[in-house]
């Protein structure tokens, strides 16, 4: 503070509390700070640590499977099995409870089917339930399980799937045996012969697109044969002239 700050009307004025203090110098940061801010730095510069993985990650945006880097294969393989491992967790966990609460339901009464549908359908909950009396299973589970196989069976069939199809199949020839077993006596034929029918009109859609006959492809040859002779012949050198009796021989004078 210069001379004339520190007067007043010519007169010396005594130094405040303010004049007194001073400016803290600007702190330092410590050593381990200032080597981690370096080496964050550094490893950000070309040919750094983090630049070149970095590059890897963009560079894997635009390539192939076998041109990405082995440290993002891992990485990927590592989150997409622990994807599937919770996936499979929380899968087994709603099978569990649905399985659970369809055993507690209880069994529709026989009264309830009614129309032709009942007249396949109640059939098949009579067999179950003789059946489950034998069985730990609630009838009611069986029944929905029964239902889901169809449901799965038709869906996947319509898709093209050969195990659904098959399944399908299955599910249709056990459920005319079901019926013709446990439908009454005056009806037995009728109550199956309906049940065939309406399984070969599901069929047209669980069996979409599958024939009996031979598939055949025509298509024209990826390969064209042209042929050709080829003649290759061998012309002699033409001897040179005057040297009629060959190199190693004595012209007389």
């Amino acid at each position: 503070m210069s001379n004339n700050d520190r007067q007043t009307n010519g007169q010396p004025r005594p130094s405040s509390i303010l004049d007194q203090l001073e400016v803290p110098p600007a702190r330092k940061d410590k050593p381990r700070l200032a080597w981690l801010r370096a080496a964050w730095k550094e490893s950000w510069q070309e040919g750094g640590f983090l630049y070149q993985r970095w590059e890897e990650v963009f560079q894997a945006r635009h390539g192939g499977w076998h041109e990405v880097a082995n440290w993002i294969k891992g990485a990927a393989l590592f989150c997409g099995f622990s994807l599937i491992v919770m996936m499979g967790d929380a899968a087994s966990d709603i099978v569990s409870t649905t399985l659970k609460g369809v055993s507690v339901v209880p069994a529709i009464g026989a009264g309830d089917d009614t129309g032709l549908w009942g007249t396949v359908v109640h059939p098949v909950r009579v067999f179950l339930a003789d059946q489950a009396a034998h069985l730990a299973v609630a009838p009611a589970a069986l029944y929905a399980f029964w239902q889901l196989t169809g449901l799965l069976g038709l869906v996947g069939g319509f898709f093209g799937n050969a195990g659904a199809r098959i399944t399908w199949l299955l599910f249709g020839i056990g459920t005319l045996a079901m019926i013709w077993s446990a439908a009454p006596a005056g009806g037995r034929a009728a109550a199956t012969g309906l049940a065939a029918l309406m399984w070969a009109l599901a069929s047209i859609f669980a069996l979409r697109g599958l024939t009996l006959g031979p598939i055949v492809h025509n298509h024209p040859p990826q390969y064209q044969f042209n042929p050709a002779l080829h003649l290759h012949a061998t012309i002699p050198a033409p001897t040179p002239a005057g040297d009629d009796l060959g190199p190693d021989s004595v012209h007389p004078l």
